[in-house]
């Protein structure tokens, strides 16, 4: 099959539009609609329903149109390492976390990321789902359970655990819990029970809830969690490492925390050489040993 004329209909169904597509490729509407023609000729079937507000993708064109797409995500990880054989560490770089990790440990420390490779252009995807390395929606993830999808390259980086934090102003209002009955008498700030997360973080906040908490506060996020915490509203369930980062957080009731969740590092076996994440992993590392180092000395104080 013409790879020119596979390269056009791809381009043809992304922008449902002949005009929008030509102007992509730098060709005149009359030389894609050509190609098109030709292509749905060799294939002995229509591709697109043609109305006036644009084109539609018939089955056909469906099919077709979710291979061409496999075939530009492996010819983007073809380009990928090629670029990345040369020395230098520059380009694109996807990552792709959850919200919480992301906004509140990952992105205040990308400065010294970009202060050592300042050609890297990093997009950072915060989502709790799980995105797809091996077809190249992103090109390294780093998720707090081990990644089951295939053909995948993985380092565990650390552990965490969520804990029970609040300022030293609430406190000082409202008193410190002294055991986990007394969170009756206190507002909890969580994120949602149902809401995608952790498990063991889910099952935390649900042995939480027992102690017949009346006041409670839920958000879709920990980043939500930390400000509602930072601003006095009650007592949050947060992952540990904020402390580090906002020392006027005070952990409460040690009992009440998680326990171990496991932090993965992780990408595609294609990508091993790839400069780009080779720098982005010993990034990673380097922060992580600081941070358990600034941990260590925390508690010798």
């Amino acid at each position: 099959m013409d790879w020119d004329k596979l390269r056009i209909f791809h381009a043809v169904a992304d922008a449902g539009s002949l005009t929008h597509a030509g102007e992509t490729l730098n060709l005149s509407q009359s030389a894609v609609s050509r190609q098109m023609r030709g292509l749905e000729e060799s294939l002995n079937t229509t591709l697109f329903h043609r109305h006036a507000r644009g084109l539609i993708l018939t089955e056909q064109g469906e099919l077709l149109f979710d291979a061409t797409r496999a075939m530009i995500k492996r010819l983007d990880a073809a380009t990928a390492r090629i670029k990345d054989s040369e020395e230098e560490v520059f380009g694109e770089l996807r990552v792709t976390t959850t919200i919480g990790f992301g906004s509140l440990w990952l992105a205040p420390r990308l400065a010294r990321l970009y202060e050592k490779y300042p050609d890297l252009k990093i997009d950072l995807m915060l989502e709790e789902r799980v995105l797809d390395l091996p077809m190249r929606e992103a090109d390294v993830a780093i998720r707090m359970k081990e990644p089951s999808q295939a053909d995948l390259i993985r380092k565990r980086l650390m552990t965490v655990r969520m804990r029970l934090f609040a300022t030293k102003e609430y406190l000082d209002l409202r008193g410190a819990p002294k055991r986990m009955e007394d969170l009756a008498h206190h507002r909890l700030i969580c994120q949602n029970v149902r809401s995608t997360q952790v498990g063991a973080a889910a099952s935390m906040v649900n042995a939480l809830m027992s102690y017949e908490i009346d006041s409670l506060l839920t958000v879709n996020n920990y980043f939500g969690v930390l400000q509602a915490t930072l601003n006095n509203l009650g007592i949050g369930v947060l992952p540990e490492y904020v402390a580090n980062d906002f020392p006027q957080l005070i952990p409460l009731l040690e009992e009440a925390d998680s326990g171990d969740i496991p932090v993965f590092l992780a990408y595609p076996e294609e990508l091993r050489h790839s400069k780009r994440i080779g720098a982005f992993r010993d990034f990673v590392q380097d922060e992580i040993s600081a941070y358990r180092k600034q941990v260590k000395n925390q508690r010798f104080e």
